[in-house]
């Protein structure tokens, strides 16, 4: 097998080497302040924590595997991160946890961006370590890419001073709105936090929602790391529990991309796509009503789907309005059976990472408008 290369601008370009989650060993982690920012007050996860229940696992991997299997056969090598036992307490001299989560979603850890990797600082505390799972993999690629950069964004400490007390104390669904539309998060100022998937990467720009996972100390840092990068914060008023990009905002081609009908890139922050020529067009509606059962997702994972090419998407197998939409907007559409691992942490860009797209670093964004760059 040819050694890796490690290369990815943006989430379109043709894909030729990535890396596919697992769900063994899952969890669902105790209360801290980063869970209950996510898990919605009429969910059934309320309450629970502990291992995920074995027949779960053995579907969710099924569907993994089939995932692997379609990729393979368009030619894209795949890697597999290392299993570690998540049902284990998390110490540190900051805080404790009962346990770890998983590693389903690479796309949340690991930020590709040109030749480097790099291992996000995550806020949720149950996914310290959760970097380790990736750990064997980057040394190889450390050992067969010269070129490649691995590296750690600062590790966050998560002790109490980067949460707001009592955020979630007796909230409503309205009083969530307000507060995400006025950018008042669960998360404090104290230290950098982001997750890689609330990063958008297209060429030069690197759009960053700003939410529940991602603040601005962390896309000041990201800014500084990225020097010869434009860095943006985004943000989607609307959505509740604004965690990750990928379910909100996805780019399908040059030019094009898909957002979330409920959860409208706002005026301002829309004016530097279409002085660029980027058209913005609402997604289709999920073909379901509720998310799976054990689920922290919202039912638009519907449009959380991987692109191949810029003519080639996969999308879940029963999302089939995103199915038809792609398909009338001229792509081959792979339909992937999927929602047996939304559970786990997501939908298929989730469940991947990228490690090498062909292309280079593009200026997609020659016409730059204030307001949303991190200085």
């Amino acid at each position: 097998m040819a050694p890796t290369v490690v290369s990815s601008w943006n989430d379109f370009d043709p894909l030729k080497h990535v890396i596919v989650g697992r769900a063994d060993h899952t969890c669902i982690p105790p209360a801290e302040p980063a869970t209950e920012a996510k898990v919605p007050e009429d969910s059934d996860m309320r309450g629970l924590w502990g291992p995920r229940p074995l027949e779960t696992i053995e579907k969710a991997n099924a569907q993994l595997d089939h995932l692997v299997s379609v990729l393979e056969a368009r030619g894209v090598k795949v890697d597999r991160p290392e299993l570690l036992q998540w049902n284990q307490a998390v110490h540190t001299p900051d805080f404790s946890t009962g346990t770890m989560f998983g590693c389903m979603p690479p796309r949340d850890v690991l930020l590709t961006v040109g030749k480097e990797i790099l291992s996000a600082p995550m806020s949720f505390r149950c996914r310290y370590f959760e970097y380790l799972a990736y750990h064997s993999l980057m040394q190889r690629y450390f050992d067969e890419d010269p070129n490649f950069r691995w590296e750690q964004a600062p590790r966050p400490r998560l002790t109490d001073a980067s949460y707001k007390a009592g955020y979630f104390d007796d909230i409503t669904i309205e009083e969530r709105l307000k507060r995400t539309a006025s950018l008042n998060f669960v998360t404090t100022e104290h230290e950098p936090l982001f997750d890689a998937a609330d990063v958008c990467r297209i060429g030069k720009d690197l759009f960053c929602q700003h939410g529940l996972t991602t603040n601005r100390r962390g896309m000041a840092w990201l800014q500084r790391h990225y020097a010869a990068h434009r860095v943006h914060a985004v943000n989607f008023p609307g959505d509740p529990y604004p965690i990750h990009i990928d379910a909100t905002f996805v780019p399908l081609r040059p030019g094009l991309i898909i957002n979330n009908p409920n959860r409208r890139l706002p005026e301002d922050q829309r004016r530097i796509f279409e002085a660029n020529d980027w058209e913005i067009i609402d997604a289709a509606q999920p073909a379901h009503t509720e998310p799976p059962p054990l689920c922290y997702s919202s039912v638009w994972l519907s449009m959380n789907c991987l692109v191949l090419d810029h003519h080639t998407v996969c999308v879940e197998a029963s999302e089939t309005h995103q199915l038809e939409q792609l398909d009338k907007l001229g792509f081959e559409v792979i339909p992937v059976p999927f929602r047996d691992a939304y559970p786990f942490g997501g939908g298929l860009h989730c469940a991947t990472a990228d490690v090498y797209r062909e292309g280079k670093c593009e200026d997609y964004f020659p016409h730059q408008i204030s307001g949303t760059r991190i200085e």
